[in-house]
């Protein structure tokens, strides 16, 4: 079945909705939990939103955050801020306080719209954030004097959606920063929707698929399939929160034909009890995306599911969809056929249209098998960073986007990783900043010096392992210091194991820490039993 998409340069976030609600009005748009819209009846809903966020005085182009799980109401946030020409800024709510704080002030977040497990922690932000005037409470139950019900909010007559820009800022999704510091990436109503475009081609999405959203949605890889699901009018679930048993029993039970994971949940997946028994024989596509996958993790999938099965390689500054390992090659590879075999281990190529580039240190491109940077191109790159205009000079390159990411590309342009250049971690599809880590660790009384960095990990591909050198005489354990870690940053930043040592970290003769040689040791053991 061919796709064809009709670019139109004056659309906004408001329109694949627009287009379900007048085209597949009384199809199923979205399931969660025990509710089940049809999609004239989630734009009802989404309209009423709209008008009550007028009636509260949040202006146009006033930023309004959400902090919780997957839910309706997360749904429904990411088809209706925008689209009522507001600017939504998910929270990940895994996230420190400090680190909430951070972010809801730097954006100025007026309201937030909250689930019951944050509120607390939604109170304490609003304490501390002078631009934070409102708290919804997504509850069934009656909701506390100092919160404003999310139901009554989209109980209100519907309005019509404002219409924005393609160029107007649609989100700001924060991401660490090799700073220390987050950094808000400003994604365009114009941004998102080539994104969906992208994703249309690529995954194919048309009326009849059942997609289940069960990335976090505060996620790039947990709200990529929305806007592209919404338009085409596929019937969509979401659940809160991966859990395996739980995830195959609504495959089963709902018929789903699509989803995306992260390698971590496609691990957990196979290795449920439940899997051997149950009938999966609806799904037709799952995407794998967010983190590096391992070859036997990726033969146990191909194996096991049968099913198209397609990696996505991306990023939060290009809403995030870069390139794609297609099905085809998949299962070529899987049957050892060359060259598919050796491109398993790639990222794919770009999906159509978007451009990639392997650049090196002085902007020239680079041919087939020279390592370099990679610089994306396309209507889907971001619009900068949030309050970083170095930042975002630094990334933004006449129109490129200079990725940080090491890789090369071969003779048919299939892109291969070779390491990140930002140093970071990507552990369960989470990222960890080697740098934000390595300042908690600096602030422990006993530790002189910390480098922090990626180790294999069968489950979460990575863990985050640090080696410190303590002061002469300190006694100080690798318990002492995870607690300590834990008291400062989220959890899935704080590290799983620390060496400690009193002898220096290796440095090179300019004073830098060589990282490369503690961390050597750890991948080198993985190399030799892939071998």
């Amino acid at each position: 079945m061919l796709v064809f998409v009709v670019v139109r340069r004056d659309g906004d976030l408001s329109w694949p909705l627009r287009r379900a609600a007048r085209v597949h009005g009384d199809v199923v748009g979205v399931t969660a939990g025990d509710r089940a819209l049809t999609y004239a009846e989630l734009a009802r809903r989404v309209g009423g939103l709209g008008t009550a966020l007028a009636e509260l005085g949040i202006p146009f182009g006033a930023r309004v955050g959400f902090l919780g799980a997957n839910s309706l109401a997360h749904f429904e946030c990411w088809l209706g801020v925008p689209a009522f020409g507001h600017v939504l800024v998910d929270l990940n709510f895994r996230l420190a306080e400090d680190e909430l704080a951070f972010m809801a002030d730097d954006a100025e977040v007026e309201l937030l719209v909250v689930d019951p497990d944050q509120l607390e922690v939604a109170r304490a932000l609003r304490e501390r954030c002078p631009s934070l005037r409102h708290l919804v409470l997504d509850a069934p139950a009656p909701v506390a004097g100092d919160c404003l019900a999310y139901e009554d909010l989209v109980a209100r007559a519907a309005g019509a959606p404002r219409g924005a820009d393609p160029d107007a800022l649609a989100a700001i999704c924060y991401t660490g920063g090799t700073t220390g510091l987050p950094k808000g990436v400003m994604l365009s109503h114009g941004n998102l929707l080539s994104n969906a475009r992208h994703n249309l081609v690529a995954t194919n999405h048309r009326r009849g698929d059942r997609f289940l959203h069960v990335c976090p949605m505060f996620h790039a890889a947990g709200t990529a399939n929305v806007f592209a699901c919404t338009w085409v009018g596929a019937g969509q679930f979401v659940l809160p929160r991966f859990d395996a048993e739980a995830v195959l029993g609504v495959i089963q039970r709902e018929r789903i034909s699509h989803t995306a994971l992260v390698p971590t949940m496609l691990g957990m997946l196979l290795d449920a009890p439940r899997f051997s028994t149950a009938d999966l024989s609806s799904l037709r596509n799952v995407q794998y995306a967010a983190s590096p996958i391992s070859p036997e993790l990726q033969h146990r999938v191909l194996e096991r599911l049968d099913c198209d099965v397609a990696q996505f390689y991306g990023m939060t500054e290009a809403s995030p969809t870069v390139s794609q390992l297609s099905p085809e090659e998949h299962r070529l590879g899987f049957e050892g056929r060359e060259p598919h075999r050796t491109r398993l281990a790639s990222m794919g190529v770009p999906v159509p249209g978007v451009e990639v580039e392997v650049r090196d240190v002085s902007g020239e491109v680079l041919g087939p098998g020279d390592i370099g940077e990679l610089w994306i191109r396309g209507p889907h790159i971001m619009l900068g960073y949030w309050n970083r205009p170095q930042a975002t000079e630094e990334a933004l390159v006449d129109g490129w986007y200079r990725s940080g990411d090491a890789a090369y590309a071969d003779e048919h342009g299939y892109l291969f990783m070779v390491d990140r250049l930002k140093d970071m971690i990507i552990s369960g599809g989470e990222n960890v900043y080697c740098i934000e880590v390595e300042a908690a660790l600096s602030s422990h009384a006993a530790v002189l010096e910390a480098a922090v960095f990626g180790v294999p990990h069968e489950k979460w591909g990575e863990s985050v392992h640090a080696v410190v050198a303590v002061s002469p005489g300190a006694d100080v354990t690798q318990e002492e210091l995870i607690a300590h870690c834990r008291r400062s940053i989220a959890g899935f930043k704080v590290p799983r194991s620390v060496d400690v040592q009193l002898d220096p970290l290796p440095k090179s003769g300019a004073g830098k820490i060589l990282k490369n040689r503690l961390r050597e040791p750890f991948w080198a053991a993985l190399e030799r039993q892939v071998g």
